[in-house]
């Protein structure tokens, strides 16, 4: 039977020669899942045995990252903004990048407003806001699978959250939102090919592509949000690469107030616009 410290050795060296990014983090993150401890414990029982069972397990955790499936997808949990949320493969993984999303939102909220989250996939984006805000949150999604799972989370950590499934906002009424959010799909269809297994395979195409060059949703979206919002309302998008000028070309007529932010790497990562009163 081998112990926690040869387990981890044994699945670090497996996980660096299949060019698996982070191997140690990974292997100790699949052991973790697989022993249901903490990853410090490793370093206080490094003796300690596995049973049966739990090296079965963390073979199998193993294995499916050698396929290239997720850790996230695999262990079923990933951190977003302070709070860990379920994930499945019917959802995007969310990424530490759309928490600046929150960020600029939270900013721009008022006690009382009504705040609408588009393509909500996880709930992580809409329940942050809930918990962070005295804000009226609502969260739609096309995918019924994954408003099922954004209300798992939303009920483990306590948000008030309103949900529906809708495309994009053909099921909201006009002028009954202060604030809208988004992180929506970007990626051009014709970049399949080129992303990385673990995306392309593994999460919703629902949440990735939005036609050849990838402003599909944002015309929609944007075209939608000028009705939707009430005057003087702000939409925050999530920008992918290369978006920005085409999005700031959809917003010349009726916004004002255009707003970035970049993400620490420097690039524009969140555009805010105001709806023109």
């Amino acid at each position: 039977m081998l112990d926690i410290r040869t387990a981890l050795q044994q699945g670090t060296k497996l996980l660096e020669e299949s060019a698996i990014s982070a191997p140690r983090l990974t292997a100790e993150v699949l052991l973790s899942h697989a022993l249901k401890r903490e990853r410090s414990y490793f370093y206080a029982h490094p003796e300690e045995e596995l049973s049966g069972v739990a090296w079965i397990h963390y073979g199998r955790y193993l294995h499916e990252r050698l396929q290239g499936k997720p850790t996230q997808y695999i262990t079923g949990r990933q951190e977003f903004y302070g709070r860990e949320f379920l994930v499945s493969p019917d959802v995007l993984i969310p990424r530490p990048e759309t928490e600046h999303l929150v960020e600029a939102a939270i900013k721009r909220i008022s006690p009382g407003n009504t705040v609408l989250d588009v393509g909500t996939g996880s709930g992580a984006i809409a329940i942050s806001l809930a918990l962070e805000t005295q804000a009226r949150l609502i969260a739609c999604d096309l995918s019924l699978l994954a408003i099922q799972v954004a209300i798992g989370n939303a009920g483990r950590l306590g948000a008030s959250v309103e949900w529906l499934a809708s495309d994009l906002l053909t099921a909201m009424r006009s002028r009954s939102v202060d604030v809208l959010v988004s992180n929506p799909p970007y990626v051009p269809s014709v970049d399949e090919a080129g992303l990385q297994r673990e995306v392309r395979d593994w999460e919703p195409h629902l949440a990735l592509f939005a036609g050849p060059n990838g402003m599909d949703v944002y015309e929609r979206l944007i075209q939608q949000s000028s009705q939707v919002l009430r005057p003087g309302g702000w939409l925050l998008l999530e920008l992918g690469y290369n978006s920005l000028k085409p999005v700031q070309e959809m917003l010349l007529d009726e916004w004002n107030e255009i707003e970035l932010v970049h993400d620490l790497a420097g690039f524009p990562r969140v555009l805010a616009a105001r709806l023109i009163g």
